[in-house]
């Protein structure tokens, strides 16, 4: 794969994230988090995250690119969501409670800040396709996103509800496939080695060498998010 990017924008200077969220790494932690990556087996994906995975691979193919990316940011979301909304629901129940109130809003917070991170992910994504000059059509864009964030809202809403649980871990395993996906795509092609970070959203999220560790530190986002969405399953419900 030859990249492409208009480099137009990109300074050589290095800007420190300003957005909470998870660590941002060095050049050399980059490179050990993909071998990480690389090296661990993908989890065993429940029939419900092969039926989100297997129309995503139809529509853009296997193998990652900055426009399958940008859909898996779309989709990325969308739990986030689900878990802030019902963090409100609770809040306002157990507004009489101080401890146990506070303790849901401590969640509230986690997944606002969770999905700003997946925001920034989409917009870097989206300013990539911009520079790589790829067009936009109404399918891949706008109806399959749309279509596919509308199932999984109401998944994550419905088993977060009944067994929070169940939620968690599937957002588990999306995100670990989010994962697997950027960290093979860096590996696959080298060039984007070569390649500056435009750096369009480093004020927020930080400068990097080239794309490809932006590429990584999106990747490890994503760890961190999957890792963080297992600790959640082995900890008692917030009652």
């Amino acid at each position: 794969m030859t990249v492409t990017i208009d480099h137009r924008t990109a300074t050589a200077a290095t800007a420190a994230p300003v957005h909470p969220g998870p660590p941002k790494l060095s050049r050399e932690e980059l490179r050990r988090a993909e071998a990480e990556t690389l090296g661990t087996p993908r989890m065993k994906y429940s029939l419900l995250a092969q039926l989100m995975f297997k129309p995503v691979d139809l529509l853009y193919g296997k193998k990652g690119s900055f426009t399958k990316f940008a859909m898996l940011e779309i989709i990325a979301r969308v739990p986030y969501q689900a878990w802030e909304r019902m963090g409100y629901w609770a809040v306002h129940r157990h507004r009489t409670r101080s401890t146990l109130a506070k303790r849901v809003f401590e969640r509230i917070v986690e997944a606002r800040e969770d999905q700003d991170n997946e925001q920034f992910h989409l917009l870097i994504m989206e300013d990539l396709i911009d520079r790589q000059g790829l067009r936009r059509n109404w399918l891949l864009h706008r109806a399959a996103p749309w279509a596919i964030s509308f199932f999984y809202y109401h998944v994550s809403w419905l088993l977060f509800l009944v067994h929070p649980k169940w939620s968690y871990r599937l957002n588990a395993e999306f995100e670990d496939h989010a994962e697997h996906t950027y960290m093979d795509f860096v590996a696959e092609n080298p060039d984007l080695e070569f390649v500056p970070d435009p750096g369009t959203y480093a004020d927020g999220y930080g400068r990097y060498r080239s794309v490809a560790d932006l590429l990584r530190q999106i990747g490890h986002d994503e760890r961190v998010h999957k890792l963080d969405s297992l600790e959640k399953m082995a900890a008692p419900r917030i009652r």
